[in-house]
């Protein structure tokens, strides 16, 4: 649902280790070209469309996803670190793009 953001190119969700719950989901985005990386913002976007529990609070942007020969994105080849709580610890948003300021 995610990629239907006028700003996302591409995007998964997958499931990240979390110490109480066990998991939690976390989403890796590719932004279109220009687009600035706004966690508020594409939260809010998403909890108008999906019901709370669905909402991911963990964000990556990232340049591109990992794809197969098919062109699928291979959600088992998404770097887990991106989402660390290092990372994640302040805004629960990484944005590990080339060139991109955080």
């Amino acid at each position: 649902m995610l990629y239907e953001h006028p700003d996302v190119v591409e995007a998964a969700v997958i499931g990240v280790p979390h110490a109480h719950y066990g998991e939690e989901a976390a989403a890796a985005i590719a932004l279109r070209p220009g687009a600035s990386p706004d966690a508020a913002a594409l939260r809010a976007w998403a909890k108008e469309r999906l019901s709370a529990y669905k909402v991911p609070h963990l964000l990556a942007f990232v340049d591109t996803l990992p794809k197969g020969a098919t062109g699928r994105i291979l959600k088992r080849a998404i770097d887990r670190s991106l989402f660390d709580s290092s990372t994640t610890a302040d805004s629960a948003t990484a944005d590990t793009r080339g060139g991109a300021e955080g």
